[in-house]
């Protein structure tokens, strides 16, 4: 699996400062109103019970993975399994800290380095959007589901993004700019299907829009998106300007809204 990157974006995007950071925008991603309730939502769903074994599959720096813990209590299992080396020692980092029994392995989305009818339940929260097949990871989940496991997976559709105000034919190719530069850009739409596919059974589907919050201002993801699209000929260099101070103005006077929509899946493998 590629590595997790930051908004979702292919890591060759980034310059190698931009990477360092990655353990403070995920905890800053992570603040966002809308995916604290997608979380929340989550673990009810889950509803984990004491001496019940939980995976959190792209673990990140640990926060689920030390809440499932919590959970399921000293008789349960719970583990993180995380492709990064700099997140995955960041969560181990955490949970010695917090004095969580939380594990955490090595591991990705397309190998889980776990037997069949491992988990009673299991979450994956935006890995899918960076996956090239995903269908694999539907399968994996799947298999390590014991009959009547249940799984929530999460993950942004990076078609449903907004930029407001700005024009609108170069709002749309700066959103384009940004379908192309993630892996797996419409994943959040495409979870019901890919999971039915791998014989799970879907129980329930919600969405949260994630609003970027107005004191943010234009913000890291349009100003690179919008840079992105001028190299690639989209836009030019004087729309992109015009773009930015038209959203700068929009944050000054309230009139802005940058958002994605961020779809989950409750389902569970039948008997």
């Amino acid at each position: 699996m590629p590595q997790t990157t930051t908004y979702g974006l292919r890591p060759d995007r980034f310059d190698r400062a931009g990477q360092d950071q990655l353990v403070d925008v995920r905890d800053l991603q992570a603040a966002l109103p809308g995916i604290r309730r997608l979380r929340t939502w989550a673990h009810e769903a889950l509803a984990l019970q004491p001496g019940e074994r939980a995976v959190d599959i792209g673990s990140g720096t640990g926060t689920e993975a030390m809440a499932f813990a919590d959970a399921v209590g000293p008789t349960g299992t719970a583990i993180g399994v995380e492709p990064d080396p700099h997140l995955l020692h960041s969560a181990e980092r955490r949970a010695a800290q917090a004095d969580s029994r939380a594990e955490f392995r090595s591991g990705d989305a397309y190998g889980l380095p776990f037997g069949a009818d491992s988990f009673d339940a299991a979450l994956c929260e935006r890995v899918f959007q960076h996956l090239t097949a995903p269908a694999r990871a539907a399968a994996e989940i799947a298999r390590v589901l014991r009959p009547g496991g249940r799984v929530v997976v999460m993950d942004s559709d990076w078609g449903t993004a907004i930029v407001h105000p700005g024009d609108r034919q170069v709002v749309r190719e700066v959103i384009d700019t940004l379908v192309s530069a993630t892996t797996n850009p419409l994943s959040g739409r495409m979870l019901p299907g890919l999971l039915t596919k791998a014989g799970l059974v879907i129980d329930e589907v919600g969405s949260h829009a994630l609003i970027q919050d107005r004191s943010v201002g234009v913000g890291s993801l349009v100003t690179k998106i919008s840079a992105m699209a001028v190299a690639r000929g989209a836009i030019t260099e004087a729309q992109r300007d015009q773009l930015i101070a038209d959203l700068e103005q929009g944050a000054d006077s309230g009139d802005i809204h940058l958002s994605v929509t961020m779809f989950a899946v409750l389902a569970h493998k039948p008997h």
